[in-house]
């Protein structure tokens, strides 16, 4: 159900420290839906897994999207109209763009849903266009949400990797502008400023600890697709905390494990998956990883995990059907694989020599973010109910 791979070259001292920055922070305040997410402790999980703390960030909450995605693609196109308009992208300016219109920019990209849903929000309430395309495989739930949102959207007969690589070669020929979430040599800026908005996420939990009273997590476990929001908020921390920076964990489905493997093969190359890649957690069915959030995983994280379908299904029943006091969690496939990963760990025999390598004892307080809620709600309820 999951195999693990140790980072011998984890060095949180080595991330630089304007990682430690949440740049779109006043932009996103600025957003008249603008609410930080919920970090809510969930005593009665820490006592049945044997931990002192467990907290997890509910981005089920986030701008009504059921996901955190729309913090990445609303602060890269907000500052890129802010650079064409030669605007300062601070609090007042997503209702300054909003204001004296000029012709309707289109933004172009792939998706596996909830980034997509987050490009199609942004260009909706920012009065630009957006086009979707989406990979196969892609459940008609995901699509119908971005176009809802008044996004032109499709699913294309590839994987994610290759409808990027489609979407790229559109943008190009027809003028639009990509907003990627991951990147590639040559397509950095924006993808860094989608990194750059998931920074905001990792500054709410700054201060929800401190007004919890100021305790750090031990231990972060992180999601991971392209790695964009595991870099960020990895390094994040690693460049705030320094020393006392949590150990991180990099979670992946088995069917898309491109950082298990560019760890496991420590031989300085990037480590694709390639064809159809099935698993229920298809917002992290990726297979190629973001060339700026690699770096920053390799100086931040402890160690990688690579897991089955089993193990997200178990963390969402374990979020959704919660011990005495607990609040119930919506956590969908990719949200609550973290979840079940920590469980796995805490309790599998198989997994005692990691679980002691990696400190996850009575002392350690570990923090979860659960990244969307039930972004295929047949799906879910299925597996609650299961």
């Amino acid at each position: 159900m999951i195999k693990i791979v140790f980072n011998p070259h984890r060095d949180p001292a080595a991330v630089p420290a304007h990682w430690g920055e949440a740049p779109g922070r006043a932009f996103h305040q600025g957003i008249p839906a603008y609410a930080p997410t919920p970090l809510h402790p969930l005593p009665a999980l820490a006592r049945t897994l044997g931990l002192a703390q467990v907290w997890v960030k509910d981005e089920s909450k986030r701008f009504g999207l059921n996901a955190f995605k729309g913090l990445g693609g609303s602060w890269a196109m907000g500052r890129y109209l802010c650079q064409k308009r030669g605007i300062p992208a601070d609090e007042r300016a997503f209702l300054r763009l909003k204001e004296g219109q000029e012709a309707p920019i289109t933004f172009l990209t792939t998706t596996d849903g909830n980034h997509g849903r987050g490009v199609a929000w942004a260009a909706r309430e920012l009065g630009q266009k957006a086009v979707v395309h989406m990979p196969a495989g892609t459940v008609a739930e995901r699509l119908e949400n971005i176009r809802a949102l008044g996004a032109q959207a499709d699913i294309l007969p590839m994987n994610y990797d290759e409808a990027v690589r489609r979407s790229a070669q559109e943008a190009e020929e027809k003028g639009y502008v990509l907003i990627q979430d991951t990147a590639w040599p040559g397509y950095e800026e924006i993808p860094a400023c989608i990194m750059e908005g998931y920074a905001t996420l990792a500054w709410e939990i700054e201060e929800a600890l401190t007004r919890q009273g100021g305790e750090k997590p031990t231990h972060l476990f992180l999601q991971a697709g392209v790695g964009s929001l595991a870099g960020a908020a990895a390094a994040y921390f690693a460049a705030r905390w320094g020393a006392q920076s949590p150990q991180v964990i990099v979670v992946e489905p088995a069917a898309a494990d491109c950082h298990f493997r560019t760890a496991a093969a420590d031989d300085g190359t990037l480590h694709a998956v390639t064809g159809a890649m099935n698993s229920t957690m298809a917002g992290l069915c990726c297979g190629e990883v973001n060339v700026l959030s690699w770096p920053l995983l390799r100086a931040a994280a402890s160690a990688f995990l690579s897991c089955s379908d089993a193990v997200t299904e178990a963390g969402m029943r374990l979020l959704g059907r919660p011990g005495p006091g607990d609040p119930a969690i919506v956590s969908g496939e990719s949200g609550a694989v973290t979840a079940g990963a920590l469980a796995a760990l805490m309790t599998d025999p198989a997994l005692a020599q990691a679980r002691t390598a990696l400190g996850l004892d009575a002392g350690a307080r570990v923090l979860l973010i659960s990244t969307e809620g039930d972004t295929d709600r047949v799906h879910y309820q299925a597996v609650l109910q299961g």
